[in-house]
Parts: C-alpha cells; structure tokens; sequence
C-alpha cells in the first residue's frame, strides 16, 4: 500500500505569475537559482518549518539546517520522505539531481552528497522558494 501523502497542485502560467514575485516565479517555476548569500532572513537559531512558496507544503525543520557554507539555505534532509521528489538535472554542463515539491512540482533546489551525519547529504535551497513558520 502507498502511504505517501501528495497532493498535486496545477496551476496555469498566468497563475504562478500573479501569486509570485518575479524572482519566487522564476526559481520556482523556471528552475532558475538565487545569488548565493542573499536569501532572506535564515538564521540558524530559528525554530520551526519552511515550506514551500508556492503551495505553503510543509518541506523542512530548522533542528535538520546547518551552515554548509554555499551561501544557500542547507537541510540534512526534508521533513517527511514524500515532501519533495528527485530529478535528474544535467543543466550548465553539470549532473546534478534537482529537488522539487512534491505536491506542485515547484524548483527548490539541489541535493549534493557531502552534508553532515545522519543522512551525509546537503539540500542546498533557494531561500525565495521557502518561507518559514515559527513553532
């Protein structure tokens, strides 16, 4: 049996476009990626979830960020296994594997096997495809 929770969010174009500001749309939508060291407010001693920009999912919890250094938000891993879905990403020359949302396919960022223990990975985010819940 499938327990995995998704709910699949489609949306048109015009849509994402009127619910997003041009830099969440182009990240979210068109798999672009944000300036390392500008996403906002990410400091490590928040307590809480992110969850995704475009269809409020709950992604990860603050006690799974780290410091990874990249200038990007840094999770060990998401908050629930069915919360995000791999793809594989052969962009700029490079093979990559891409995380998305997994309820509205949104773009959130990449995931590198060089993170910290438990799980030694890295989700390196794009800040403007989160936003955070305290609590």
């Amino acid at each position: 049996m499938n327990t995995r929770n998704i709910l699949k969010i489609e949306k048109t174009d015009a849509e994402w476009r009127t619910q997003l500001t041009p830099d969440q749309y182009r990240i979210t939508r068109q798999h672009g990626t944000e300036r390392a060291f500008s996403s906002p407010d990410f400091e490590p001693d928040k307590t809480g979830s992110y969850h995704c920009v475009c269809c409020n999912r709950p992604l990860y919890h603050s006690q799974t960020k780290f410091d990874s250094g990249t200038g990007w938000p840094s999770f060990s891993g998401p908050i629930s296994v069915d919360a995000v879905t791999e793809h594989h990403d052969n962009s700029y020359g490079l093979s990559r594997t891409a995380i998305r949302c997994a309820d509205c396919d949104a773009h959130l960022g990449h995931v590198f096997p060089d993170g910290p223990p438990p799980t030694g990975l890295r989700y390196c985010m794009n800040g403007a495809a989160l936003t955070f819940e305290s609590g």
